[in-house]
């Protein structure tokens, strides 16, 4: 099977993890040559094993460069996967020419090859080391029958039998596959988890931001409470005043302005049951086919385009209307106008267990960077204050049911919405 071997471009900026890890790989290789370095120099001057300097101080210069080289390059923010891959490969090549020249696979340094593989799986893509892998096993069997004649001193002088050779590369493969396979696994279980903390942090922070919306539409809505009633008291005194009596213009401008009032009212008492402070009536028993139904025949009262509904429920159920829901699905609309929308479809179903809402228009249609971070607070091409909250607080009321929200551009211009919650998130027994 062919490893794909496509190399990522470098990044732009290099993350704090990624500038920790060079980092690291630097101070590893340094460690790297001054063991090495004093092993040499131990075995050749202490020990008299004849080692040929040449070569092998040569090996480790070329590490002492390349590491020169990287931390200059991580300074710069130059560094990606394929910088980092071709620094192994230069150590593999290095501690190659180092163990051919000092005895092949009879020098015990040898597993040093595990290094690589090691930290290929670690910080690399799985096909890097499964590319170490292979490359350093077909070394360590070319070590054992292609290295430079090396004579040990009689003292340390030993002889490997044919079958131990085959052996030891077996054994090496193996060790070697089992480590790139485990560590890549661990390393995909940390992104994983990492990638959950990171989405329940988020999600954290929403649900701070909407328990902070909800405070402050809350406070807002008990003090706009006490103006509003005593503008509904004088406005109902001042039906009594002759001038106002006498003039039927001025009865139906005063009958408005008591049922606009009214209207504010009602959306408060809305808000208060949302944020759940119970105003006036408990919440309502209903069905599922009335609830949706009423929601789309209150907004069609006061809009100016036309709403077409389609119940397609099927077997009704009983529930308790969500208030929030409700506005929810009224905020969903609003906006369908705002976006210059002449004609909305309003849309019911059931799907299995599952409650489906959409909600189409013929208006402008989602901007690509709204669709991309659809749900996030303040994501809109409208420039007015506090724009851009419709869609956020509509994920966080469907978060809450169990459900979801999608949304996508139509083909044929416009956009649909669609809502999704569990059934049982609203339902009610029949004996409850």
């Amino acid at each position: 099977m062919a490893l794909p071997l496509k190399l990522p471009k470098l990044p732009a900026r290099l993350e704090g993890a990624e500038r920790r890890n060079i980092l690291l790989l630097i101070q590893l290789r340094w460690l790297a040559v001054g063991g090495q370095l004093t092993t040499i120099l131990i075995a050749r001057f202490a020990l008299g094993v004849p080692l040929p300097l040449e070569p092998m101080l040569a090996a480790l210069g070329i590490l002492a460069l390349l590491n020169l080289v990287l931390g200059e390059a991580r300074r710069r923010g130059m560094v990606g996967n394929a910088q980092i891959f071709a620094t192994l490969l230069v150590d593999v090549a290095c501690l190659t020419v180092q163990l051919s020249v000092s005895g092949g696979v009879g020098n015990p340094f040898i597993s040093l090859f595990l290094l690589q593989v090691v930290l290929a799986a670690v910080l690399l893509p799985p096909w890097a080391g499964a590319v170490l892998v292979v490359l350093t096993s077909a070394l360590f069997a070319w070590l054992a029958v292609g290295k430079m004649p090396f004579a040990l001193p009689e003292a340390y002088a030993s002889h490997l039998s044919r079958p131990y050779v085959v052996a030891s590369w077996f054994n090496y493969t193996l060790a070697a596959t089992l480590l790139a396979m485990f560590v890549t696994r661990i390393v995909r279980n940390l992104g994983e988890r990492n990638t959950r903390l990171a989405a329940l942090r988020q999600r954290a922070v929403e649900e701070e931001h909407i328990v902070r919306m909800g405070l402050l539409a809350s406070g807002a809505a008990h003090e706009l409470g006490t103006p509003l009633s005593s503008i509904a008291v004088m406005l109902g005194d001042w039906r009594t005043e002759p001038v106002i009596a006498e003039s039927p213009r001025l009865r139906d401008e005063l009958d408005d302005m008591r049922s606009e009032v009214m209207r504010c009212k009602e959306i408060l008492g809305r808000i208060l049951l949302a944020s759940g402070e119970v105003r006036g009536d408990a919440p309502r028993r209903t069905t599922l086919a009335a609830f949706l139904s009423g929601i789309v025949a209150d907004w069609r009262e006061r809009a100016s385009i036309p709403v077409e509904w389609h119940n397609r429920i099927g077997e009704d159920v009983t529930i308790v209307g969500d208030q929030a829901l409700a506005q929810t699905i009224a905020n969903l609309l609003d906006n369908a106008v705002e976006a210059g929308a002449r004609r909305i479809v309003v849309e019911a179903s059931r799907s299995g267990e599952q409650v489906r809402l959409a909600v189409r228009d013929d208006g402008r249609g989602f901007a690509p960077a709204i669709l991309k971070n659809l749900g996030r607070p303040y994501q809109s091409t409208k420039t007015r204050l506090g724009a851009g909250l419709g869609l956020f607080l509509a994920t966080n009321v469907l978060r809450a049911l169990g459900g979801g929200i999608t949304a996508r551009n139509l083909h044929r211009g416009g956009s649909e919405i669609l809502l999704t919650w569990p059934g049982a998130s609203l339902a009610i027994g029949e004996g409850e």
